[in-house]
């Protein structure tokens, strides 16, 4: 099929949740590039927004994937899964976890946790405590419950009244979140680096201050690492830059390397609240998912991904600040490792995105003032530089 006729079967036959797409459709990729039905190649900077982690086809992951197809997709949750043990061991190997729990997205693996900190609490006989703090600016997923948690009205406001007990607080204002805290409070759920938002950090001296508010009020904290952790930020977890461990912790997009899985991590005092019956899933945790995790924490971690993260995410920030000193309206350079944020004054963010898309480069704006990076962890130098070249060819033309 052209472009034209996928596009046409699309509106006929698709909710309009996406509106007017940007006009492409991929055919095949092979590391951080795409082809289109019309055989233009594309750089792939926004990596799925954040899920491509090891770029398209990679070898390790096509074969895992293969290979448990081969042999069979699905069997429930009521029997013993090897590569879920598996994937189960090298996450908790390799974190602060002591127990894994697995899903099939960010917004399931975030449920689970809202649940595991109400139910903890109601299990050492405090059903008093069931409240959870966040940030404002956040992003935590689309379930119901999980654009409670959210602090951005766009996508609260069309599903109205909210899920009740999420309270918002401003990001790095430890005051504010002391004041927030009550009798009620269970938990404070934060994303180390918010990304959906425009990729905005937190700071070490708040996080420690959040741990230990947490501790001090008996409360627990709860990482959403669903955009920010597996390597993204050039650590394993983006906890790790901070020296600060959560109770609770969540991951999905990078995790499946392009395959939906995620997962919901804690420490074993808290995990210990989930028993038989109080939580489950379907497909959570299915072979076919979990040989794919596998397949990507393989590559991350024998194949120095992470490290190549923080190496790229490095001269990816210096050579976009070089770009900074050149154009005026260009505010502030943004990020950890190879999730990157450019602030610019000129509210021309979706513009300038549309015109490298046209260059071949695909990358993401948040509103009119924000451009968004996050390219597959393989990426080089050479894709940097070439990339940069484009977008000083696109920003000369503002």
């Amino acid at each position: 099929m052209n472009l034209n006729e996928i596009i046409e079967m699309d509106k006929s036959y698709f909710m309009n949740t996406f509106g007017n797409r940007t006009p492409v459709c991929f055919e095949y990729g092979k590391g951080i590039n795409l082809w289109d039905t019309e055989g233009k190649k594309y750089y792939d900077f926004l990596g799925g927004i954040a899920v491509s982690a090891l770029g398209h086809a990679h070898p390790k992951l096509v074969k895992a994937i293969q290979d448990q197809a081969a042999k069979y997709i699905h069997c429930s949750n009521l029997y013993y899964i090897e590569p879920q043990a598996k994937l189960a061991k090298v996450l908790v190997e390799n974190s602060c976890a002591d127990k894994v729990f697995f899903a099939n997205s960010g917004a399931e693996a975030n449920e689970g946790a809202i649940k595991l900190a109400r139910i903890y609490f109601k299990k050492k006989g405090m059903p008093e405590k069931f409240e959870i703090v966040t940030l404002e600016k956040s992003f935590h997923g689309r379930t119901l419950a999980t654009i409670a948690a959210t602090g951005q009205d766009k996508y609260q406001k069309p599903f109205s009244p909210l899920t009740p007990s999420f309270s918002k607080v401003p990001i790095n204002d430890l005051k504010a979140l002391e004041n927030a805290i009550n009798e009620h409070t269970c938990a404070v759920m934060i994303e180390p680096i918010q990304g959906e938002s425009g990729v905005n950090l937190t700071n070490i001296e708040y996080l420690k201050g959040v741990r230990e508010l947490c501790d001090k009020k008996g409360i627990l904290l709860i990482f959403d690492e669903v955009q920010c952790g597996l390597g993204r930020t050039g650590k394993l977890f983006a906890y790790e830059h901070f020296d600060v461990e959560p109770d609770i912790f969540t991951l999905a997009k990078a995790l499946g390397g392009g395959f939906p899985v995620g997962a919901l991590l804690a420490k074993e005092f808290v995990a210990g609240a989930f028993e038989p019956g109080d939580h489950g899933s379907t497909f959570g945790g299915n072979p076919l998912a979990c040989a794919a995790g596998l397949a990507v924490m393989d590559a991350m971690i024998n194949d120095k991904l992470v490290e190549n993260s923080d190496q790229m995410g490095i001269y990816l920030t210096k050579q976009l600040s070089g770009l900074k000193s050149k154009y005026p309206f260009i505010k502030e350079v943004r990020g950890k490792g190879l999730m990157i944020g450019v602030e610019v004054t000129n509210d021309k963010a979706k513009k300038i995105k549309d015109k490298c898309f046209e260059n071949g480069y695909l990358i993401g704006n948040v509103g009119s003032n924000i451009l968004r990076m996050l390219p597959p962890l393989v990426v080089t130098k050479q894709d940097i530089d070439d990339l940069v070249a484009a977008l000083d060819k696109v920003l000369s033309e503002f």
